[in-house]
Order: C-alpha cells, then structure tokens, then sequence
C-alpha cells in the first residue's frame, strides 16, 4: 500500500533528516519547516523508525484539506477511511495545534475530530462503545493558515529515547541532535574524534552508532508495532537485517572527556548500554591538558553555554583553550553548538566556515563550524 509519511524534525535539521530518508530509498514529496513529507508502504513505517538517527518522530498522514468551520473539519475527518487503520479496540487519543487559523481552539478541535472517528467507526464496526484496549492510535490535527492536516504517530515516544540512556547528567543533549551534528560534521570512521565536554556521553555514543551502522531505534519499540496495518514479519524481519548490518569492525577512534567523574561515570553506562562502550575512551580530564595526538581530528561537543552561576569563568576558559589548540593544530576542526552569539571571536577570532541556526530543546543555539586546514 502507497502511504504518504512524514517526519518531524527540529529546525535547522530538515536537511539531515531529508538526506537521512534518501539514503533509505524513499521519494521525498516536500521538505518544510520542521518536516519532510516521503512517500512509502507499511515496511516504509518499520525501516524509518528503526532507521532514521535525526527526526523526532514518523507519522503517517491521512488527509490534508481546507477548513474555517467546525462542521467542514467533522464532515471532511468522519469521509475518511479509519477503519482501514484503526481497529475495533483500538486505542485513539487527538492531540492537537492551531496557528493562525479561524479553528482557533484547539480542544474543541480534538474533541470534533474525536468525534467523528468514533462515528465513523461504530457506523463501520456496527457497536455502540469502544472498549479500546489494543494498540495505540495517537491522531494529531494540525491547522495552520485553515490548513488541516490529520496524522497518526507511528512512532509513540519520541525517536531521540533510544533507549540506551540509563544514566544522565544536567543539561543532556538529545540524542538526535547529537547524531545531527556528528552528520554535519562529515566525521567518517578512521579519524579521530574527541568530545572535550561530553557529559553523559552522547555525542560520542552516536557517532559511534553511526560509525558501526547501529540502527538507532534497534533497542527499542514504537506505537505502530501493533498495528494490523504492519504485518509483524516486517518488524522481524527489519529489525534482522539491522542486527545483520552493524559493522563491528569499524576502526573508531573516540575518545571522550569531562572534568566531572559523576558525568565519566554515567557516560560509562549509557555506552555500555548503547552496545559501544569498547570503541570509546573515556576519560574524567580538564580539557586544559586536552593534546592532539595526531593531525586531521575533530572536536564536535556540546560545551556548557555559562547560562549558570559559575558556568561564565568555566567557558572563557574554554574559549582559551580551544584558541591555543587550534592555533597549534590547523588541521584539526571544531563543531561546537552554543548559545554565546561571540564564540566564534572568542575561538578562532574569524567567522566561522559555517554555522547553523537549531535548538536544543527550548534554547536557540548556534552550530558553529570551523574547518581546519587540507593536509597536503
């Protein structure tokens, strides 16, 4: 069956994701603020949440169309096809937007589409009540401008809960703007890489995955894996050739640092957890004493954004640091996010070759790439 998917993605991260869903063999449809709409089938569904390291989450979209009244979004959700979908017990909640739009309040549009799913459904089915005990069906309306698109997540928690993260630590990274960075950065397995600040390890962790071919979502289950829609074979099946597909014998060279040996600690854990804590050193050390122990590295790290008290002094040291390094290492590159509008003067005392507007989570952050010097 043709099904039209899309995946959500945080700003500035639409064209990883993209390039992520053409990598899987898919056929981009349109590529938008904060999603990219692809065509796929049921065995689309399991390959891109196991599959996709940089989205937040997969849904299969049901309908798009226009609406200004709360009886032409009823008529035009109950005219579609939900049983094709939603079983008899079937578990369905709506979620639900609106921006700029006359269906301004979005509880009475989740109770409207609410509505008239279940009398599409008991019309269809032939029953009065809805036991819902079986698997889950989260519907979402978003209206924007009176656009309203209907989508079911596929995906249930989010794809940045991996699932290895046992330990944490303040201020974590997600796990999928980690694997973001490391993607942008055009890390490739055989050079090194160090995280000075790494926390509770997750930049190192997914490069690692991503340098063994360690399907992200591998570990762990999603809200369509109960679907009828999906024949369970495929989940069996797909989640085989990723066990099939990990290249243990990568040559991985990470190493990763942290003043705090709480953090060293948690990191430990979460690698152990995530399957790669044998290709990963970890090390509880200042980054003052951080050295190159050879040309042509990378840095990509998450350092602290002086946002707390204390933080500010810790960071210009940083700064310093990283200023001395470079200058003493011009083949090695820097992939830093952070909030400081001023890094890149305080690093390198030059733009940077490029640099990139995202969030983590709430904060807007600014990923700042300095390229070093071709070797020769």
């Amino acid at each position: 069956m043709k099904l039209e998917l899309i995946a959500t993605a945080t700003f500035g991260l639409e064209a990883v994701v993209k390039r992520e869903i053409q990598e899987l063999g898919y056929k981009i449809i349109k590529s938008e603020d904060g999603k990219i709409t692809y065509l796929g089938d049921e065995r689309a569904i399991v390959r891109s949440n196991l599959w996709l390291r940089s989205a937040d989450r997969v849904l299969l979209k049901m309908a798009e169309f226009e609406a200004v009244e709360f009886e032409e979004l009823f008529q035009q959700t109950r005219g579609l096809a939900w049983e094709e979908l939603i079983p008899m017990d079937g578990k369905f909640t709506v979620t639900g937007t609106s921006v700029k739009s006359k269906l301004h309040s979005v509880p009475a549009c989740q109770s409207i589409v609410k509505k008239a799913v279940v009398e599409r459904l008991r019309e269809y089915y032939c029953v009065e009540r809805f036991e819902e005990t079986g698997a889950e069906y989260t519907i979402k309306v978003t209206i924007l401008k009176d656009n309203v698109t209907l989508t079911v997540d596929t995906s249930g928690k989010g794809l940045h809960k991996r699932g290895y993260r046992v330990c944490d630590v303040a201020a974590p990274i997600k796990e999928t703007l980690a694997a973001a960075m490391v993607q942008l950065s055009f890390w490739r397995a055989g050079r090194l890489l160090i995280d000075p600040c790494c926390g509770s390890g997750t930049i190192p962790i997914e490069a690692a995955m991503l340098g063994r071919n360690i399907a992200p979502g591998l570990n762990r289950s999603f809200a369509s894996k109960g679907w009828e829609l999906i024949p369970k074979e495929f989940w069996k099946e797909e989640r085989k050739k990723a066990f099939e597909s990990v290249n243990y014998d990568a040559e991985l060279k990470i190493m990763a640092f942290d003043v705090d040996s709480k953090a060293i600690e948690a990191a430990k854990e979460n690698a152990i957890e995530a399957g790669v804590d044998d290709c990963i050193i970890f090390k509880r050390m200042n980054m003052q004493r951080m050295e190159a122990r050879e040309p042509g590295g990378i840095i990509i790290t998450n350092p602290p954004y002086g946002e707390r008290i204390g933080e500010k002094q810790q960071i210009e040291n940083i700064y310093r640091k990283y200023n001395e390094f470079f200058r003493e290492n011009p083949t090695w590159s820097l992939f830093m996010i952070t909030t400081d509008k001023d890094a890149e003067a305080k690093t390198f005392g030059r733009p940077a070759d490029r640099r990139r507007k995202l969030y983590n989570g709430r904060l807007e952050v600014c990923y700042y790439q300095f390229h070093g010097k071709k070797e020769f």
